[in-house]
């Protein structure tokens, strides 16, 4: 049996990641051969990772990343089952890679994101995936990202809560203006604080607006009050009923947060006049950790009998 020194441990360490003893017992299990070892550790990370796939991470963080031009940025979340691990180090720097390879290919979807290299590696995206599952012991999964291109402004909330990528019709000269920063800083904020599903009034599908408008019928049906009046009246209550959905659904026509006498609409207009040039939000991408996702929750109790075995 070969002699297993620490620092041939050490070293399969820092080489994959892995715990100490767990690249202790992979170098025994191949007699200190370093590269069976390592194929040893990858082996059960793959186990490890199979039959962590049925738990919910729900956990995790949303991170952005430009082009060194500035001129293209990613967003990306990616999940963890718990916050302690979004705050580790090494998964942030999983996260970053991610990114980079994200800017570097602008690959279709998710499932063309796995099969990419990672990072300059000759493993798979996927791969690396279930590798860093197994060194960080819990379920990870990229949910989704994506890639925008034009006048940017991002803004990551909360260490990576929430993330958000507005996109402007400007002038590159303006964009380059300390004002138009101020005001792109402004609107990301304004997303990331009142989550607007839409950009502008024009962004609506008519599909959205029919089910709202069916939802506002009812509610105003269902009052007695309203039993006896014509349909035509009711249409008309609706209309009125539907710049409310617009307020609180398209950006440019909240009250914007810092002067809520105004929309945000208005104060971009405000900003593009002072400016002396045309500007105008063109569409926005959001992502908040988690969202959507049904967390599991356990009940005591049955935790408890479960202990019991009953």
């Amino acid at each position: 049996m070969a002699n297993i020194t620490a620092s041939a441990v050490s070293e399969l360490r820092k080489a994959t990641g892995c715990g100490m003893m767990d690249c202790k017992k992979a170098l025994v299990e191949a007699d200190g051969d370093f590269e069976a070892a390592k194929k040893i550790l990858r082996e059960k990370g793959l186990a490890v990772a199979a039959k962590k796939q049925d738990r919910i991470a729900a956990e995790g963080l949303v991170d952005i990343m430009r082009s060194d031009d500035g001129a293209t940025a990613a967003i990306i979340e990616v999940n963890s089952e718990t916050d302690f691990v979004a705050k580790n180090e090494a998964f942030g720097e999983f996260v970053k890679g991610l990114l980079r390879t994200v800017l570097a290919n602008r690959p279709a979807d998710v499932d063309a994101l796995m099969a990419l290299p990672f990072d300059g590696k000759d493993v798979t995206v996927e791969a690396e995936l279930k590798d860093k599952t197994f060194v960080i012991g819990e379920k990870l999964s990229i949910r989704r990202f994506a890639v925008v291109d034009g006048v940017l402004s991002t803004y990551i909330h909360g260490k990576g809560t929430a993330g958000v990528i507005v996109k402007f019709s400007a002038d590159p000269a303006v964009a380059a203006k300390d004002a138009f920063a101020e005001c792109a800083k402004n609107v990301a904020l304004q997303i990331a604080a009142m989550a607007p599903t839409y950009a502008k009034k024009e962004d609506v599908p008519q599909s959205a607006i029919d089910e709202e408008k069916a939802v506002l019928i009812a509610q105003i049906k269902a009052d007695p009050k309203n039993a006896s009046k014509p349909d035509q009246i009711i249409e008309k209550m609706v209309s009125g009923r539907i710049g409310k959905f617009y307020e609180k659904n398209c950006l440019t026509e909240q009250a914007y947060v810092k002067e809520d006498k105004m929309t945000v609409g208005e104060y971009v207009a405000s900003v593009a006049k002072d400016l002396g040039s045309d500007l105008a939000i063109d569409s926005f991408v959001m992502f908040e950790k988690g969202e959507g996702i049904e967390k599991r929750e356990d009940n005591l109790g049955d935790e408890v009998a479960k202990m019991l075995g009953q």
